[in-house]
């Protein structure tokens, strides 16, 4: 028996059902992106920080249409930077693969090939927008910060490392962000490879002065997209393989997503014809 005795075993239950419909109620409130700021996500941190992203966490869907943000001002977790950098913490066969310090990275339009590499990737049009606002004073944009980000081609390969384009290093960009918090990137829809849904990896630093090598990076991170624009994209000309590899994968089972995907999740509007444009917030404690 309890040592505490009856009314006490009472108010600890009460409590814990207390707590339970809190936790319900607020896993309800994934949309709450759509009455402000942009997303974002809470790791490793305090307590507040783990309720944060257990409130929102959510599998990833929606309407490519959507031209709100969603999410809501927190810390943006860390990621893995996966195999494929290139910010100088590993190597390739032709040795230490940095695009930090190639000539021309910093730039807004990353389609193509730079410091004599050519090569253009070819794709759907997207237009990334990432807004970097600090968690701990009111998220309030965060200029002058540089964001390194780079993907997959629409082939799912990597730039500098896969096969076939070992010679190349498109998709891959450094950009300061503006007096809003603003870095934008002109790019393509990356394709599917597979084993992971569709996604962006970026780091953040604090000036392109100091964004050379992966040392001095601040945060990792990786955002994704609303399943209805992957596969508006997915079923248009040279995206053929990423049909069959996002058949096969889900947020659910992917091995970053797989926590939730509400802050981490872009808000995109568009269509084909037009391009796509992804919006998402990126919360940085500074």
């Amino acid at each position: 028996m309890d040592e505490h005795g009856l009314p006490h075993d009472l108010q600890t239950l009460a409590r814990q059902a207390e707590r339970r419909r809190a936790l319900r109620w607020m896993a309800g409130l994934g949309g709450l992106g759509a009455v402000g700021v942009l997303p974002l996500l809470g790791c490793g941190g305090g307590d507040d920080e783990a309720l944060a992203a257990t409130s929102s966490s959510s599998s990833g869907s929606g309407s490519s249409s959507s031209g709100s943000s969603s999410g809501s001002c927190a810390l943006i977790p860390e990621e893995t930077a996966g195999p494929y950098p290139g910010d100088g913490s590993n190597s390739t066969s032709a040795g230490v693969a940095n695009a930090l310090m190639l000539s021309g990275i910093v730039r807004s339009d990353i389609r193509s090939s730079i410091a004599g590499t050519s090569g253009t990737a070819g794709g759907v049009p997207l237009t990334l927008k990432l807004q970097l606002v600090n968690t701990a004073a009111g998220c309030a944009s965060l200029a002058g910060y540089a964001i390194y980000l780079w993907h997959c081609d629409r082939e799912g390969r990597y730039s500098m490392y896969s096969s076939g384009v070992t010679d190349q290093n498109y998709l891959r960009g450094l950009q300061a962000t503006d007096s809003d918090g603003i870095a934008s990137f002109g790019s393509i829809f990356p394709g599917c490879y597979d084993g992971r849904m569709p996604h962006v990896h970026f780091e953040i630093y604090r000036s392109i002065n100091s964004a050379t090598s992966f040392s001095k990076r601040l945060r990792t991170s990786q955002l994704t997209f609303p399943l209805a624009a992957c596969n508006e994209v997915y079923a248009t000309s040279g995206y053929g393989t990423s049909v069959a590899n996002l058949a096969r994968i889900s947020f659910a089972s992917d091995n970053v997503f797989s926590d939730g995907t509400t802050l981490q999740m872009s808000s995109v509007s568009g269509n084909v014809t037009d391009g796509y444009v992804a919006t998402l917030m990126v919360g940085l404690s500074a």
